[in-house]
């Protein structure tokens, strides 16, 4: 069992003068697909006193790794109960449980072992969260590999824990905030339901780097350690990914360009343009998550005047077609 186990745990995940994670605008939705890339250099994951500033700027684009969401199948639900979403990146698989308040983790599939996460999920992040934003959630369930099978237990720690910007190859982000992820795993043989005498331990640290125009993070980075000595594993693993330099636009997702507002920033009324007649209702929220107005598209436009000036989220949705969200501002 290498150390891939827990790598996408704080990968994906989560927006305005200070950037806010809601689940209006970063909770990921089945169909979307994400444009990344293996990153060539380490991230660099120190901050400058001050005004922070997370200087990789000599990281460069790597090879493709797109990530993509979609629905779990029956089957897949009945092995990882509650499971609401399915993620797809680089070969392995990871199932999340969506609600109101919370994204968790409910498992992790890769070629080198499963984590099956059904006897207690654990959260990936909880909306809205800003910077000073800190929570630690308890996790515990199976795992099975080659090397070994049996329960796991542990902490996975959230925190928001820097903002500032980012110098991230050829291109600088502001408002860009940093969300910590620490996953503290103990492994117990099948039998040990007590959970006295732990097997291994895995331990891993992400970082994830969201900027306010996009849906995903525009750079995670990863360090997994897994140590089993019985079975002579000893290792740590380093991955990161980046968005790609080439194709920056309003969110992260593939194809957001086909569906705008306009006009934007708007006064009295907004119309759409683009990949529109599937869509049929227009939802907008606060930058917090908050649902203010509900509107029928069919007249091609939404009245916007009785709306304070701010920034906010304007969410479109049809029968046959995946949500998409943009960001409004309002004079």
């Amino acid at each position: 069992m290498k150390t891939t186990v827990l790598f996408l745990f704080g990968a994906f995940g989560l927006c305005s003068a200070q950037t806010i994670i809601t689940k209006a605008f970063n909770d990921p939705a089945a169909g979307d697909v994400v444009n990344y890339y293996n990153v060539n250099g380490t991230v660099n994951n120190t901050v400058s006193t001050g005004t922070p500033t997370f200087a990789n700027g000599s990281l460069t684009q790597g090879t493709a790794s797109p990530t993509s969401y979609s629905t779990p199948s029956a089957s897949e639900i009945s092995t990882f109960p509650g499971s609401t979403l399915k993620m797809v990146a680089a070969g392995n698989t990871v199932f999340y449980k969506s609600s109101a308040a919370k994204l968790e983790i409910t498992g992790l599939i890769t070629a080198d072992a499963t984590l099956n996460l059904s006897a207690n999920n654990g959260t990936f992040i909880s909306y809205p969260a800003a910077l000073g934003y800190t929570e630690t959630d308890q996790a515990q369930g199976t795992f099975t590999s080659s090397a070994a099978n049996g329960l796991c237990r542990g902490t996975i720690t959230i925190t928001a824990d820097a903002s500032g910007t980012l110098l991230l190859g050829t291109t600088t982000f502001t408002n860009v905030l940093r969300i910590k992820s620490v996953q503290a795993f103990n492994l117990y043989l099948p039998n040990d339901t007590s959970f006295t005498f732990p097997i291994g331990t895995v331990t891993n640290t992400a970082y994830s780097y969201y900027n306010s125009t996009y849906k995903s993070p525009v750079l995670s980075s990863t360090q997994a350690t897994i140590v089993v000595a019985f079975a002579g594993i000893n290792q740590t693993t380093n991955g990161a990914q980046m968005i790609a330099q080439n194709s920056l636009a309003v969110a992260s997702t593939a194809k957001k360009e086909d569906f705008t507002i306009y006009p934007n920033p708007a006064q009295d009324f907004i119309g759409f343009k683009g990949n529109t007649e599937n869509y049929t209702t227009a939802s907008i929220y606060t930058l917090d998550g908050k649902l203010i107005k509900t509107s029928d598209m069919k007249s091609g436009k939404v009245q916007i005047s009785e709306l304070p000036t701010a920034n906010y989220f304007i969410q479109v949705s049809g029968t046959d077609a995946k949500t998409e969200t943009v960001k409004l501002i309002k004079k």
